[in-house]
């Protein structure tokens, strides 16, 4: 039995919470007309406890300094947007630069997530950051996905468009799809699989929980 038919036995099992509020679906990228949120993941979701993030913290003129966790445009100053940082000093750090009326700098950085907002608790330049080391399973070869190429390329547009969430990049790596998103109690990946069957799209968040 190949993994594609695990999923669709688990999935029609009730495995997952969201499978009957999302359609049945009959196939992986099959979504039963139903661009619908009924789980209220569009909503902000708020992480129990402390988390960390990695990525550049920009500020220009007096607006609030933004935490960008997705893509970063190569120009000077950089160009990128994310969410507010609450309790941001750049007189507390090192590592920053100003051009112009922009003051930016990579930094793994902890802190309270609401949901929109993150409240800064500490923080260390990026160059000195030594996380714990994270192996994907799913970029392991051994285990490839089965999903077709092209169908992952469908979804990919897909959920760029019309997702429920905010998406920070994604990609077709190993015959899944990856998803970046801000962050994820667990509630945006059952989504995914009851969407498209598990073992289709990866969703991985870029603030992570700190493990107590």
């Amino acid at each position: 039995m190949t993994k594609r038919h695990l999923a669709l036995a688990a999935a029609l099992g009730g495995a997952l919470m969201l499978a009957g509020c999302a359609g049945a679906a009959s196939g992986p990228g099959s979504t039963g007309g139903d661009t619908s949120d009924p789980a209220g993941i569009g909503a902000t979701i708020a992480a129990p406890g402390e988390v960390v993030g990695q990525g550049t913290v920009l500020q220009t003129g007096d607006a609030a300094p933004q935490f960008c966790l997705g893509p970063v445009a190569e120009s000077y100053p950089p160009q990128c947007s994310g969410p507010e940082l609450i309790g941001w000093d750049w007189d507390a750090v090192e590592g920053h630069e100003t051009a112009g009326d922009t003051t930016f700098g990579a930094y793994a950085i902890w802190g309270a997530w609401d949901g929109e907002r993150l409240t800064v608790t500490s923080s260390i330049m990026l160059a000195l950051y030594d996380p714990m080391p994270f192996e994907d399973p799913l970029l392991d070869e051994a285990n490839a996905g089965d999903a077709d190429p092209a169908e992952l390329e469908r979804i990919q547009t897909e959920i760029a468009e019309s997702a429920p969430f905010v998406v920070l990049s994604s990609a077709v790596m190993n015959g899944y799809l990856f998803v970046d998103v801000l962050y994820d109690d667990g509630r945006l990946q059952a989504w995914a699989d009851a969407r498209y069957l598990p073992d289709v799209v990866a969703i991985r968040p870029a603030l992570r929980d700190v493990e107590a």
